[in-house]
């Protein structure tokens, strides 16, 4: 038993695996055909979590020479039943140390991020604040179009959905219906409703896997919004949906059966 808890705390929070997966979108334009897309999620500079592991994290995605990297929030961890609204608590120190590990990240198309419910309930302004001062856009009920040979694809990103505003519409506003659209929500049980809208690929963190799986068992504890889909890919609907497990911990500085994950993704096109 101490040997399980050994590995669980001090080997496998540190043995960042990198996922690769092939999405194929229909409408994807031929231009785009090949992306690479590197997603990070859950970063959680805290108590358990710092530069070492975030920027391991970030070295990892930078020898995967992607097109675009994605970040699907919770940068810091939130503290229990506090809400801080100074620059000068630990958790808006930890946002401002995040941000400068990450800036090291680089794609040509672009590094961007979502908010997550850690970062809603601390002071989500600021901490965007400081990710776009590191050269990392976020996008809140947002879109940008990126282009490349004269075709676009879209991508999207709306706030937390446990403890923010998202409002999908707005996020959406001005997309054509015939164009591709990629989607980052922090939580990934969100794609119950984004798969109504004409949206292709969801990106989504929030559970780390359940960062504890035991065999024959499971996760013993999933977030809400977390719970339907835990972590990996889905079909829901028409749209695609991968869950990452992130890279930090929360409540205990242990993972088991569910290391931390940079993913990859390599689009194509076509049916």
């Amino acid at each position: 038993m101490l040997g399980g808890v050994g590995y669980a705390t001090f080997i496998e929070p540190e043995d960042i695996g990198v996922d690769r997966v092939g999405i194929r979108l229909q409408r994807l334009p031929e231009a785009f055909d090949g992306l690479k897309i590197a997603q990070l999620s859950d970063l959680h500079y805290g108590p358990f979590t710092g530069a070492r592991e975030i920027g391991a994290a970030a070295d990892h995605v930078n020898a995967l020479t992607p097109d675009l990297v994605l970040l699907t929030g919770d940068f810091i961890t939130s503290p229990l039943l506090e809400r801080t609204s100074t620059p000068a608590s630990t958790p808006m120190a930890d946002a401002v140390r995040c941000a400068r590990v990450l800036s090291r990240i680089r794609a040509p198309l672009g590094v961007f991020a979502a908010l997550g419910n850690h970062d809603a309930t601390v002071n989500p302004g600021y901490i965007a604040e400081v990710l776009q001062a590191a050269g990392i856009r976020v996008l809140r009920n947002g879109r940008v179009p990126l282009e490349r040979s004269g075709a676009r694809l879209w991508l999207a990103g709306v706030d937390d959905v446990l403890d923010g505003h998202p409002r999908l519409d707005l996020a959406l506003a001005g997309v054509p219906r015939a164009d591709a659209v990629v989607l980052m929500a922090h939580e990934p049980d969100f794609a119950d409703e984004a798969s109504r809208q004409p949206v292709d690929l969801q990106v989504s963190g929030h559970t780390h896997g359940g960062q504890i799986r035991l065999p024959l068992i499971g996760a013993p504890y999933l977030p809400r919004l977390g719970r339907k889909y835990p972590y990996g890919y889905y079909r829901v609907r028409q749209m695609q949906l991968y869950t990452n497990r992130g890279i930090g911990t929360i409540g205990v500085p242990m993972r088991f059966g569910a290391p931390p994950e940079v993913t990859l993704f390599t689009l194509k096109a076509g049916v």
